[in-house]
């Protein structure tokens, strides 16, 4: 008899630890726009001068993950570990499997070539590791995610791809 309620009693303990478990798994944020990847670290020699440096070969690319909704990014903002930020002011809308690449630098956004620049020539991630914050235009958390060059980048080329 004492071995049905030892049994029972770890059965329950089980499932209660499944159950509390569950919310611990569901941290991921309910948005259908998350980050895809980054190029943290521009090939080349790092310069941040607007005329000759390379700060457009820096970015973030952000996807839309849902299967029917469009999505506007206008208001969603892009933090790092040490407060740089960039917020989407302009409308741009991401169709369902879309994506746009965040870029440093100076240009023209397009929806047609997927691309938005910051409009500044300053670096925005750190080369060896980093931060990114992206959160929806209600201030609430859409993706965020942390890199450091050594474990995330084993091939050195400056790329890491979070999402397929």
């Amino acid at each position: 008899m004492r071995m049905r309620y030892a049994l029972a009693a770890a059965v329950i303990t089980g499932t209660l630890a499944v159950v509390a478990a569950a919310p611990a798994q569901a941290a991921e944020y309910s948005s259908a726009l998350k980050i895809k990847g980054i190029q943290y670290d521009a090939p080349g020699r790092d310069s941040n001068s607007c005329r000759t440096g390379n700060t457009r070969d820096e970015y973030l690319t952000i996807k839309n993950y849902s299967r029917s909704t469009t999505v506007n990014l206008k208001g969603y903002v892009v933090k790092d570990a040490t407060g740089n930020k960039f917020t989407f002011t302009a409308n741009h809308y991401l169709e369902p499997g879309d994506y746009v690449k965040l870029r440093g630098g100076r240009g023209t956004d397009s929806d047609a070539n997927n691309v938005v620049y910051r409009q500044n020539c300053n670096f925005m991630w750190n080369n060896d590791k980093d931060t990114i914050y992206f959160y929806k235009p209600s201030g609430a958390r859409a993706d965020v995610h942390s890199y450091t060059k050594s474990r995330d980048d084993r091939d050195g080329n400056g790329y890491i791809n979070y999402h397929g």
